[in-house]
């Protein structure tokens, strides 16, 4: 749901060289997040390559990282990515599990064409889905799972045990996180002071920092049992919070989460323009939806909606008042696509700005012209989450930053080519 080589290479190899980076609590740190099993099999080489597939809700990935190792026992430095992608994503295709695995079919040309034939039975090939299929009944889920194994098992390239698997909620956010503190330095070292990251995809929405204060601990644990039900988490590291991506909180707020559709039935919003009837297809259900054509549309009542998908649902540590914070994905996209921040730089926010601009697009729905017509709800859902969720002042300031090009819808993964630019003065 930013830049460099990211989390892929902690995937990758971290497992294998843990000792190389500090950390307080290095023994739980990484554990049941980095598999052993997909390690390179041979670490020594010079060079290295890795096939990591991000299946989202709104697509799949590809990104073939290339990596070499200058001394043997030193960690292997990212000397490029290739990346790909189609659309829709895995989920799309939830009765159809043999035609979204042949989506993962196409993708993996594009990795025999970018690592040479030598390296294919030493390449892992694996594949996390996020919460595009966690949102899919388990049963169906799992079929499109079973089908993209098959399409591993006859490639050439090396296939760990565990290659093919659902990601949960709350190891997204810590791979965001781990990502986001190597590439501001905060991992290099003794140094304690981290940033928090804010992960906004389309099924899931994620906030990680470490936490300082013991009454933050002191809210104790709790486990996803199920996806539409928001939670919190708390492990021995990380504080970690996973609830409605945009594209669930719109359901939500259609009230149209637990109707599987209903044929016939169009959900209504404030959020909308009074003229718009249209249908929608998110988790391979059909929705169809439109504006109040009677009563209040605008900022406020749009507002209200939002509001109940998040209030009280949410504990709200103190210390994220205090707390630096990097937010990236719909907060970027939503931000780019209303011109408050630049589409290649990026750029500084405070939370007060996603307000503002929310009631100027729900005040002119009429007018205003968008490629979305959930512009309005998706600008006060991401107002009602950082104030009214997370707890965030409306002056908090808020780093808000793209993947690459290509990927910044990606909930997983981030590539190579900017993050010189974008992560080499935290200030700017």
């Amino acid at each position: 749901m930013a830049t460099s080589w990211g989390a892929v290479f902690f995937m990758l190899v971290v497992s294998c060289v843990c000792s190389a980076v500090s950390h307080r609590n290095q023994q739980t740190w990484f554990e049941g997040i980095f598999l052993s099993s997909m390690c390179p099999i041979n670490v020594s080489a010079s060079t290295l390559y890795g096939i990591m597939f991000d299946a989202g809700s709104t697509g799949t990935r590809i990104h073939v990282y290339t990596f070499v190792q200058k001394m043997p026992g030193q960690l292997p430095i990212l000397e490029g990515e290739v990346f790909d992608s189609v659309k829709p994503g895995l989920s799309a295709f939830v009765d159809q599990p043999k035609q979204g695995a042949e989506t993962v079919q196409g993708l993996l040309e594009v990795a025999k064409d970018s690592i040479p034939q030598s390296h294919w039975k030493k390449t892992p090939v694996v594949l996390k889905a996020t919460a595009g299929l966690r949102l899919l009944p388990e049963h169906k889920a799992q079929a499109l799972l079973f089908e993209v194994k098959e399409i591993f098992r006859k490639s050439p390239f090396l296939v760990p045990e565990d290659s093919v698997s659902i990601m949960d909620g709350s190891d997204e956010g810590i791979l965001a996180w781990v990502t986001v503190n190597f590439l501001t330095g905060q991992l290099h070292g003794h140094r304690q002071e981290t940033v928090g990251t804010l992960d906004l995809g389309g099924a899931s929405t994620q906030i990680t920092f470490l936490p300082q204060n013991h009454v933050t601990f002191e809210r104790g644990s709790f486990r996803l049992e199920n996806f539409r039900t928001s939670m919190k988490l708390v492990n021995p590291v990380f504080y970690s919070y996973l609830g409605f991506g945009l594209k669930a909180a719109r359901l939500a707020t259609l009230g149209a989460l637990e109707t599987e559709g209903t044929d016939g039935h169009t959900f209504r919003s404030a959020c909308l323009p009074r003229w718009l009837e249209a249908e929608w297809i998110f988790g391979g259900v059909k929705y169809q939806y439109g504006g109040n054509q009677e009563g209040e549309v605008g900022f406020e009542p749009c507002y209200a909606e939002v509001l109940r998908v998040v209030r009280g649902k949410l504990h709200q540590p103190e210390e994220v008042q205090r707390g630096s914070f990097y937010a990236f994905s719909y907060y970027y996209d939503r931000a780019v696509d209303t011109d408050m921040i630049d589409y290649e730089k990026g750029g500084i926010l405070k939370v007060e700005d996603f307000e503002r601009k929310a009631r100027e697009v729900c005040d002119s729905l009429e007018n205003f012209t968008s490629g979305s017509p959930f512009l309005c709800m998706d600008l006060s859902y991401i107002t009602a989450l950082l104030k009214d969720g997370f707890g965030f002042a409306d002056s908090t300031v808020l780093q808000v930053r793209d993947r690459t090009p290509e990927s910044h819808n990606s909930p997983l993964l981030w590539g190579l080519r900017r993050s010189k630019s974008l992560f080499s003065n935290q200030s700017s």
